[in-house]
């Protein structure tokens, strides 16, 4: 079995968080399988609820997220839909340690993505872990939470 391994979180202004990141070839390569667990075990070391690759160094489109004790992952995610309906609620960003931001989002999404074994799924989300999701998935494209504080 693969021993996970604590990654060292990138702090802003780290030019790889403005990095647009390359999708994943080979989810089930064995290095695509260690960065999983070791990104899954920094997320909870660091009390997060989301961590994506270029947050550990890596342009890669890939994200964790543990809502509800509930941990996913996200290979080469995308938002197909956004609700109409949006609000503002504080986040707060491993990458920028101390910082809550007010940020506004829609508050549903429909994402496709594939699992950890390589498996396509497509998810219908609201509440928190939509708010994640889009949060994460923006890190992949290289926008922060600071491009999107409230006005």
């Amino acid at each position: 079995i693969m021993q996970s391994e604590s990654l060292k979180v990138v702090i802003y202004p780290n030019p790889i968080l403005r990095k647009k990141c390359r999708e994943v070839e080979d989810p089930k390569a064995p290095e695509i399988q260690k960065l999983i667990l070791d990104m899954i075990k920094t997320m909870e070391e660091n009390k997060g609820i989301g961590l994506s690759a270029p947050q550990v160094g890596l342009d890669l489109r890939i994200c964790v997220i543990k809502v509800d004790n509930e941990t996913r992952v996200f290979i080469n995610p995308q938002i197909k839909s956004y609700s109409k309906r949006r609000e503002i609620f504080e986040e707060g960003c491993l990458s920028f340690p101390g910082k809550y931001l007010p940020i506004e989002r829609p508050t549903k999404i429909k994402v496709k993505a594939k699992d950890a074994n390589g498996k396509k799924f497509k998810l219908k989300v609201d509440g928190l872990l939509s708010r994640v999701i889009q949060h994460e998935v923006d890190h992949l494209d290289g926008i922060l939470f600071i491009d999107r504080v409230a006005k």
